[in-house]
This record gives C-alpha cells, structure tokens and sequence, in this order.
C-alpha cells in the first residue's frame, strides 16, 4: 500500500465509500499508465489531508466491484460522495485535476 493510499478489496469496498468524500484508483499492476498513477496519487493524499480518503482497487484481485461499476479501461478513478459516484475520469490524471475535484464537493 501506497504512503497515504488505502487498498480496498471486494469485502472493504461499500463499507469504506458508505460515507464522506473518497477518490478510488481502480487499477492492475502490469498496467503502465497505472504505475504513473501511483505516486500522484500519494501526491493527492498528502495535498487533501483527512479532508476526503484516497484509494485504490486492484482489478485482478477485486474483479467484483470493478465488474459492478462498469469498470473497462485502466486507470479509472472514481470520485465517491456518501457511497454514490459522483465523477468519473479515465486515464492518467494530474495532481492539481483530482485535488480540484475533490474539494469541489466537500
């Protein structure tokens, strides 16, 4: 697990979006713009604080939730509010554009 970054599974997934604001990298490890994901989303955990959680879902070993939520392209990162998908981005994101996304709904 990443610096700051909650790793999330098919039995913690509903419970850990259920309430406040999490941002969730669904991704794999043989993906290469996944790899470029992760230290930005460290990036974004230290930025945001205790304001929102961010985390990430492993594709390969939560193919529940992924499947569940429609999941086709990696990295996709979802913005939860109180367990419901608030935005949805796909592909490689900057810091500044998931840090701007998150504190537009808190």
């Amino acid at each position: 697990m990443a610096e700051g970054v909650l790793d999330l599974n098919d039995g913690n997934f509903e419970a850990e979006v259920a309430s406040g604001v999490t941002l969730v990298d669904f991704w794999a490890p043989w993906c290469g713009p996944c790899r470029m994901q992760a230290p930005i989303l460290e990036k974004v955990a230290v930025s945001i604080g205790d304001k929102a959680v961010i985390a990430k879902v492993n594709v390969d070993e939560a193919g529940g939730v992924a499947s569940q939520l429609g999941i086709r392209s990696i990295p996709t990162l979802i913005l939860f509010k109180d367990g419901e998908n608030i935005k949805q981005l796909v592909g490689v994101q900057k810091e500044e554009v998931l840090v701007s996304a998150i504190e537009a709904i808190l």
